[in-house]
């Protein structure tokens, strides 16, 4: 359970909205959706069980799998925080996300020699989570560490989506688009905890035991649409491929056990049982932060006239930044710093936009608070919202005034959430 003390800010101190997001982050924690399917589900048949997780969420879905499976073979967890000495039979290693390094290509062939060496009477149970595309690596022959490295931080960079950023990366990585699950003689099921809009199998962790529907073609062109330089091998290795290579569909199974979608609606639940009117307006938003916080604030300011209060509009899905400036923050931080001019003195108005893993962006905040105070706070503090905007500069704006979300981490990760509230 996710203490609810754990949201509040110096504006953000009513308890009820705090229970609200305990309780999205509660439906989506994976040890008990990892319990809730194997307690309900009948695995296939096997002789020797073992257990793979990959992604931030590994280390509570791994555990719980183990708990309920004790006779498993063995188990080896990839995540970024590990939090504890792993029990016998089980290994963590951690790794780096949201850029790769040299731990995990270790982590990737860590993985990949597992899965190489079962056999036909085995089972695979993997547990895959968002961050599994950074924290796994295996490079194609011809393809370099550097080379993902220099082309992550490039479409991160230029504002790139995570399902954009994904295609790339099943190109380059012989792990990814279903290459976990060709490796292996052994029956696979997959759980995976979805982080990406419409709960597309290939791009949940760049999709190890799914097939990968896109082309060399297809990760050229969206090289071309960030207006992104690759180097010659990767340029020589994408105009060869074709569709990307299917999975054995006989033998694997993938099945999505929580999602953005399942958060907000216990969000919803939660704020019907604290006295709000409440709605889920959708979880497929995408596109740039800042232009988002803007459109959300005059949503949020439109409705407060008319809608009766208390309410709630949650709106999930993952926002994207282009980095021009040298400052610190992230997606949600920066959505939340570009509706504080919209919200400027209005009354008992509220936006929240929460990171669900814990961390938006190279920070140790999950996102911001802004109020209809904010604006006025901000000007006695001589904090120029145009010019934190510009630097890219939002966990410094809203650290200044108290308003940054530091929940922790949090081991779960399904996207984002705004919450719009008129209290």
């Amino acid at each position: 359970m996710v203490e609810p003390d754990r949201f509040l800010t110096v504006s953000l101190k009513d308890p009820r909205i705090a229970r609200i997001l305990a309780a999205a982050l509660d439906a989506v924690e994976p040890g008990r959706l990892v319990r809730d399917y194997l307690q309900r589900a009948t695995l296939p048949p096997h002789e020797r069980l073992f257990i793979l997780g990959i992604g931030k969420a590994a280390e509570p879905m791994v555990l719980a799998a183990a708990q309920e499976l004790p006779d498993f073979a063995k188990a080896l967890v990839i995540t970024k925080h590990a939090t504890l000495a792993p029990p016998p039979r089980m290994e963590i290693m951690e790794s780096a996300h949201p850029v790769p390094d040299a731990r995990s290509v270790m982590a990737g062939r860590a993985a990949l020699d597992l899965a190489s060496r079962l056999g036909e009477n085995d089972l695979l149970l993997c547990l895959i989570s968002g961050g599994g595309s950074a924290l796994t690596v295996s490079p194609r022959s011809g393809i370099g560490l550097r080379d993902i490295q220099l082309l992550t931080t490039g479409l991160l960079s230029a504002g790139a989506s995570v399902e954009d950023i994904n295609t790339l990366r099943r190109h380059l990585d012989a792990f990814k688009g279903g290459g976990l699950a060709r490796i292996t003689k052994a029956r696979v099921l997959s759980l995976l905890l979805s982080d990406v809009i419409g709960d597309r199998l290939e791009a949940i962790a760049s999709g190890p035991t799914a097939p990968d529907p896109t082309s060399g073609a297809d990760a050229l062109g969206i090289l071309s649409a960030y207006g992104i330089q690759a180097p010659p091998n990767v340029y020589a290795l994408l105009s060869t491929q074709r569709s990307g290579e299917d999975v054995p569909r006989s033998r694997v199974t993938n099945v999505v056990i929580g999602s953005n979608e399942l958060a907000a609606q216990a969000a919803r639940q939660q704020a019907i049982a604290e006295g709000f009117d409440a709605r889920v307006l959708r979880t497929d938003l995408q596109g740039e932060a800042r232009e988002l916080g803007t459109r959300l604030a005059a949503r949020l300011k439109a409705d407060s006239e008319d809608d009766p209060r208390p309410f709630c509009l949650i709106v999930g899905g993952e926002p994207t930044v282009t980095v021009q400036g040298d400052g610190k923050g992230g997606r949600n931080q920066e959505l939340a710093l570009a509706s504080v001019a919209t919200l400027a003195d209005t009354r008992d108005l509220m936006l929240i936009a929460l990171a669900t893993d814990g961390d938006d962006g190279p920070t140790d905040a999950a996102g911001a608070v802004v109020t209809g105070e904010t604006a006025s706070r901000a000007r006695l503090s001589n904090l120029d919202i145009e010019d934190y905007l510009e630097r890219n500069d939002s966990y410094r704006f809203f650290e200044s005034l108290g308003d940054l979300l530091q929940p922790g981490y949090t081991g779960t990760n399904v996207n984002d959430l705004i919450f719009l509230l008129a209290l």
